[in-house]
């Protein structure tokens, strides 16, 4: 259940399976391998296996901190529209 903090591609791994509910709301395991669906995203959860990665990116600029940037933004632009209203 190990909770990945960053994107990254798989270089090496064993059984890895992830669970990537968070980001994409399938509840089923995905399985990584170097030949098929190497791409670990962050705010995911290593569910089986193991792995090592090449770190690609981090904070705001992974997926998980794009998402919340712009759900972010979105919230924003709610209060900004509330004030010009009110």
């Amino acid at each position: 259940g190990d909770l990945l903090p960053a994107d990254g591609v798989l270089i090496q791994g064993n059984d890895l399976k992830i669970d990537e509910s968070a980001l994409t709301g399938e509840s089923d395991h995905v399985r990584k391998s170097l030949d098929k669906d190497p791409l670990l995203l962050s705010g995911t959860h290593v569910m089986e296996g193991s792995g090592r990665m090449v770190v690609t990116a981090v904070g705001v600029n992974s997926q998980s901190g794009i998402i919340f940037t712009l759900l972010g933004a979105a919230g924003d632009d709610e209060e900004d529209k509330k004030d010009r209203k009110g």
